[in-house]
Formats: C-alpha cells, structure tokens, sequence
C-alpha cells in the first residue's frame, strides 16, 4: 500500500468519526482526540484501532471495497451547443440536456442549482450488461456490485447538496440490488430520512423464475429532511353523485366506522380510546363517560378493561350505551378519536348513529363531499404505472430498438405528481429521456411550468429522426 492510498484510508475513517458524532454513537469530544491520534498512525491496523475506540455501540450497516472515481481533467464550465439549442421566447424555465459523464456534471450543477432540485429520479445501470462499459472505462476490472455502489456514493453524496430542503430523490431499482441500494441511501441521506420503498408490478406474467416468478420492481424514496415535507400524493375531483345525502353543512356520504378495525385496533397502546359513548335517539344528545380504571390500564398494557356497569341514570333517561367491539382475540377494541376531537367534530353533525339489530348502534363518519380530495400514495403500484410500453419509443424511433430498459413514462409521471413540490426536476441516468418527456407530459396536464435537467453520457445522446 503506497503513501496516497494510506492517507486515503485515514480520510474515510476520520469522516466516518465525523458522521458517528452526527449519529450520537461517540462525542464530539472524543471524535476530535482519535482524529489527532489517526493522523498520527504508522500503520492501517493502528488507525482502524483508534477509529473503534469510544464507540457507544457498533453501528449496523454494510461495507464494500471502494473504487475510487477516477477524474482525468479539470471540471469545465458548460458549453452551449447553439446547433441543437431553441427556445420559444417564452418566459418558462428552460430544459437543459447535458452530455457527458454524470459526476463532473453534477459538480459543475452545484454552482447554479445548490438546494434548488425538488426531484431527483434515477435508474442507474445495475444490470450486468449495462454495467459493462461503466466498469471499463472508470475501474479497468470487472463487473460487481461494489463498482455500483462505488459509482452510486459520490453522485449520492452531489445529489443531497443539490435537493431542496423538502426535496425528494427517487430510486429505480431490482430485487438483487434493493437492500444494498436501501443501505447506501440510509448511509448518505439518513434512514430517518427514509420514505418508503414502492413496489412496482411491471411484470405481472412473471419471468419464469426457478422457484417463484418475479413481478416487481422497485422506487426507493428518500426526502433531504422527512420532517420538512408533506405526505406524498395527488388531488382528485371528486365524484359528487356519489354523495347521496344531505345536511345543514352540504352533501355527504356513509363514511368509516368510528371504532377502529384492522392493524392497532386494541386498547394496549390507547388505553385512553376506549371510553363509553351515551346516544339518546330522541334527543340526539350525547354524552361519554370513562367507566373502567384508566390509570390501571395506562400502568399495565396487558391488562384488560374492566367497564362499570352503564350508568343507570343515563339508561332510565333513554341513553343507550355504546362499547368499542371485543376482538376476536378476546381483546378491547377502541375509538380511532379522542373523546374531546370526538366532540369537537359532533359540534358539525360528522357522525352517524346507525341502529343496529340488537338493539344498539354504531357510528359512523360523515365523507363530505369536496371538489378536490388528497389522496395519499401508496406504496404499491399496478402494471397501468408501472409497466413499459415498448410502442412509446419505437414510435419515435421508427420502430427500430435504441435502449434496451426503459422506464415506463406513466411511472415517473406519477412519481413528480405526488412529490410535495417539483419545480425542477433531475435525471442524472437520463437513458432514454423518459423522465423529461415524464415532466412535459404532466406540465400539460396540470399547467405547472416544471423544468428538467437531463444528464447522459455522450455515445447515448440520440437525435429523434426527423
């Protein structure tokens, strides 16, 4: 091992010391004395010593060998290329399309768009054959998946300065490669800052795999600071025939129950949602009482509640009682709403008392009608989104095949729309150019005048026929 790459080795474990005083593992304090005693070291197995030393606990993770990036020239500031450059004189943004190799370009990016970016969507090269060429010309050795995540780490480390503070990154990615991918992303932008990992049916026939057939593929979704975005999803018209009921506050429709079914829907860990709801149908009063020892259960999960009988005054004034359902696991079920939001919401009549045929009620949310309703994405996605429709690019192409994976422009279209905000919008493994003609087609759609950056190596930059 020469001088350069000993000094190299040492800058990696001094900037991991640096990232555990980011992760709380050692103190700032002690990070500063073992850096000292690093740059001191005469030998490899000295330094990874003292880099171990005053660690907390070991932090989970993963390791790979690292191909260092190999830059053979100064960074050059962009050249226009006037021939293949228009505009319409418009005041909109100007799309740009960079040719060249992405990690100068993203350096060079860095003067102009530093936390300007609000998407980033990439589906980098992870299959073999598509690695091949990477593999050559950066590394001189073998495909493996330590070139990937040695390509990935310093453009990741570029693209989290160049996101916006609610900004959103995007990653393609297949079954063989998402857990490493997950671990380099939780590595550079923070698991804290992870969103969600969406599965893609782009293959619904399956590929006929040995054991069970593979459908999906996957986007990996990381935000530059989670607690600075909104949740992920798009506004849709709604639909107001649907919405056959009427009171003083406008349409609406039989919601959800009140009490809560499905995952969670016990009182172990509310204990305070479990409270008796008193309903005089005559009346429409409504009053509620916490009949059963609230400070037992809140001391002891385990427990469970023991209601006092329905108050008798209440019965003999024509209240009804109303309980959360027993599961069928023999356990106490609860109310989604605190008592006092319960309240709160009764003030504009949001609920429904439904008499049922053993002679008590359940409730129900009133679903008022909207113009527009969020919807919230989910983390699943059909094969109308995520499938690829090969007539798309052959049409452009005068049905002869130019890329051999392209992404499926429904697919990224879908993901700018339910991005909290995306103004500018980022490719860095442009491939095809599914992601620009993504963010045209859904400009049209919505009138949001998004402008997007498209970075691809030269010998992939195909002129449309004319």
């Amino acid at each position: 091992m020469d001088n350069m790459e000993f000094l190299n080795i040492k800058e990696q474990l001094i900037n991991d010391l640096n990232r555990r005083v980011g992760d709380q593992i050692i103190e700032q304090a002690t990070a500063d004395f073992l850096i000292k005693l690093i740059n001191k070291a005469d030998t490899i197995d000295e330094a990874l010593t003292i880099a171990e030393m005053g660690t907390k606990y070991k932090r989970t993770g993963f390791s790979f060998t690292v191909q260092k990036e190999k830059i053979t020239e100064v960074i050059k500031y962009f050249n226009k290329d006037e021939k293949l450059s228009f505009t319409d004189g418009s005041d909109k943004p100007h799309h740009l399309l960079i040719s060249g190799d992405n990690y100068p370009v993203l350096q060079n990016l860095l003067i102009e768009y530093t936390g300007k970016v609000d998407v980033i969507y990439i589906d980098p090269p992870y299959g073999k054959d598509s690695m091949g060429e990477f593999a050559a010309t950066n590394y001189n050795n073998s495909i493996s998946r330590d070139n990937l995540l040695s390509m990935l780490y310093p453009r990741l480390q570029l693209a989290k300065q160049l996101l916006s503070e609610e900004g959103i990154i995007y990653c393609s990615i297949d079954y063989k490669n998402q857990a490493y991918i997950k671990c380099l992303f939780d590595d550079i932008f923070g698991e804290n800052n992870y969103v969600s990992c969406i599965s893609c049916n782009s293959n619904p026939g399956g590929d006929k795999g040995e054991f069970i057939e593979t459908t999906l593929q996957y986007v990996l979704v990381y935000a530059k600071d989670k607690t600075k975005i909104s949740p992920l999803g798009y506004f849709e018209k709604c639909d107001s025939s649907q919405y056959n009921l009427r009171d003083d506050f406008g349409l609406y429709k039989k919601g959800g129950q009140l009490e809560k079914w499905g995952n969670d829907d016990t009182t172990h860990t509310h204990p305070n949602l479990a409270y008796s709801i008193y309903y005089q149908p005559n009346t429409k009063d409504v009053k509620y009482l916490f009949d059963y020892n609230l400070e037992e259960i809140t001391n002891n999960r385990a427990l469970n509640i023991k209601y006092e009988e329905p108050n008798q005054d209440l019965i003999k004034k024509g209240y009804v009682c109303i309980r959360p359902r027993i599961t069928n696991q023999g356990e106490n079920g609860r109310w989604r709403l605190e008592a006092n939001t319960f309240f709160e919401r009764l003030k504009n009549k949001d609920f429904i008392f439904e008499e049922t045929s053993d002679e008590t009620y359940k409730i129900y949310e009133k679903d008022r009608f909207q113009e527009t309703k969020f919807v919230k994405a989910k983390d699943f996605l059909d094969v109308k989104l995520s499938k690829q429709n090969s007539k798309e690019l052959l049409a452009i192409f005068n049905d002869k095949k130019m890329f051999d994976y392209p992404k499926p422009v429904a697919l990224i279209q879908f993901l700018i729309k339910i991005a909290p905000k995306s103004n500018i919008v980022l490719d860095f493994f442009a491939g095809s150019g599914t992601t620009g003609n993504a963010v045209l087609e859904q400009n049209k759609i919505d009138g949001i005048n998004r402008q997007f950056i498209l970075v691809q190596l030269n010998e992939k930059i195909i002129e449309s026929p004319k």
